[in-house]
């Protein structure tokens, strides 16, 4: 319902043709493919100059011999070592923080949610500050935050299990749940020593700094399973929004379908924050953006929240690495442009109700 109130004052309705092609027909919205189009090319030219971009610059002509495996040594391991690394991370990590963020937005039907809220990226924080601060292999430390997403993901669903799930009651337990993990989260970094403290602290900003070939396959995969997923569950998720009584009217398994979806965010957040820690807003920012520009959630504006989530974090970590006097992580910069944002938004609610 709130969703409904802001949402239907800023998305653009959509302008739908049919296509058909053999037997088979598409809806296809012309705008929104030329949107997701023209991002695309951004993202392309952001992430060219940012190759040749640091304290040791390179001209585009040296990135693109590097790329080749034609350039100088120095050049392939700056760019092929060092940079190209850290900017897939980012364009990985964006679409699937934006891609979740619209999920649990649709599925409960509030324009305030995310990952971030229900305590999905707190799981995932207080599991890697202990497995820091206790000293163990930081190799392990992606597989054992994504376990903590997951574990938090699940706690949620359980104590908001009543016979079905109810979009105010998931919120509710979440919020609960976030609360309570952060504050543990938070004694710990306090008692630890303060090597250990500062090391957790860093990965609570959320960075792509250092992120590896191992990081990014990791990504690739998780965003190839579950992307298409969540792009063939938008009908289902549309449905679901109109009414419990028209999802079963329709023949929806309901509670199948909307378990489904709460893997597919949880996963899609999890597997995001494991590698680069809770990088907020981002989920919160992008798929308001999307449907302003594209109008509601399908699956062809659901792909083009990937690509704007993609562009904003590519776009946030460069801005934390060459445009500030001192680098920060790319947490830091959602940040501070995500909590002026989510302020907005609280009026705009606000001032409808």
């Amino acid at each position: 319902m709130v969703r409904a109130l802001v949402s239907s004052q800023t998305e653009r309705r959509p302008r739908l043709r049919v296509v058909r092609v053999g037997g088979v027909a598409f809806r296809v919205d012309a705008s929104v493919l030329a949107m997701t189009g023209l991002a695309l090319a951004a993202l392309l030219a952001l992430s060219a100059w940012a190759l040749t971009l640091g304290s040791y610059r390179l001209p585009l002509a040296a990135v693109i011999a590097a790329l080749s495996g034609s350039g100088s040594d120095e050049a392939r391991f700056i760019v092929l070592d060092l940079r190209l690394p850290r900017i897939l991370a980012a364009v990985l990590i964006g679409p699937m923080l934006a891609m979740s963020g619209a999920i649990f937005q649709g599925l409960v039907r509030n324009p305030l949610v995310s990952p971030d809220v229900i305590g999905v990226n707190a799981g995932a924080a207080f599991v890697a500050v202990f497995w820091i601060t206790t000293r163990h292999s930081p190799a392990a430390l992606p597989l054992v935050a994504f376990a903590g997403a997951v574990v938090a993901a699940s706690i949620v669903y359980l104590l908001s299990w009543r016979g079905h799930i109810a979009g105010p009651r998931l919120i509710l337990v979440g919020i609960g749940v976030n609360a309570a993990l952060s504050a543990a989260t938070s004694f710990m970094v306090v008692r630890a020593e303060i090597n250990d403290a500062s090391r957790a602290v860093l990965w609570m900003t959320g960075s792509v700094y250092a992120s590896t070939w191992n990081d990014v396959r990791t990504l690739a995969l998780a965003l190839a399973v579950l992307g298409p997923v969540g792009i063939a569950l938008m009908w289902s998720l549309r449905v679901i929004q109109a009414g419990d009584l028209v999802a079963r009217s329709v023949g929806m398994p309901l509670e199948r379908v909307r378990l489904t979806l709460i893997l597919v965010g949880c996963g899609l957040s999890a597997v995001a924050v494991s590698v680069a820690g809770p990088i907020g807003f981002v989920a919160l920012m992008v798929p308001h953006l999307a449907r302003m520009l594209a109008g509601p959630m399908c699956g062809s504006v659901f792909a083009f929240t990937g690509v704007l989530g993609a562009l904003l974090l590519l776009g946030a970590d460069m801005v934390g690495q060459h445009a500030l006097p001192v680098g920060v992580p790319v947490g830091v910069v959602t940040a501070a442009v995500g909590a002026p944002y989510f302020l907005y938004l609280l009026y705009r609610v606000n001032a409808r109700l």
